[in-house]
């Protein structure tokens, strides 16, 4: 399986609150050829790490392509530009963040560009609880674990609630 991650916690001026932009994103993965299998419940979530900037819209997806990792990372990049992603600190709010959380059983080494499975969606409530969505026993390639069990240990300090449109 394919899975990136959506996420969004600043109004974007075109597309509107985080969950329109992500929704909005997701439509335009899906004219650049990326098939969109599955999408998950979105949540609302805390800043990782816990700060005061506002909270985010998640989601995860499984696709299809026949892209290679590091063009579908380029497409997912290629997509937050089109949106108005401007990087600036670590962890600092943005209009719209795209991941490449998994390529199906892909490892890459960490002194490559990329680095599949995601480094750190072992550690984050906003990618895992999506992904039971998609399949709770998705194993990852490198910990050996499905997504249910890497669930069932993450830090008590993530705060998430199912999002409700207000």
């Amino acid at each position: 399986m394919i899975i990136i991650a959506l996420g969004a916690n600043l109004e974007s001026p075109e597309y509107g609150l985080p969950l329109q932009t992500c929704l909005s994103a997701l439509s335009r993965l899906e004219e650049l050829g990326l098939g969109i299998v599955k999408t998950s419940r979105w949540l609302k979530t805390a800043p990782v790490p816990v700060s005061d900037q506002p909270w985010y819209v998640n989601g995860v997806a499984a696709v299809e392509t026949d892209l290679a990792p590091a063009a579908l990372l380029a497409l997912l990049h290629q997509v937050e530009e089109e949106f108005g992603r401007v990087r600036t600190v670590t962890n600092a709010p943005r209009v719209i963040d795209l991941d490449l959380i998994a390529y199906h059983e892909v490892i890459s080494s960490p002194d490559e560009h990329l680095v599949i499975p995601h480094p750190r969606m072992q550690e984050r409530a906003f990618v895992l609880l999506p992904l039971l969505d998609l399949d709770p026993e998705w194993k990852h390639p490198l910990l050996n674990k499905t997504a249910r069990e890497l669930s069932q240990v993450l830090p008590d300090d993530q705060e998430t609630m199912l999002f409700a449109e207000e």
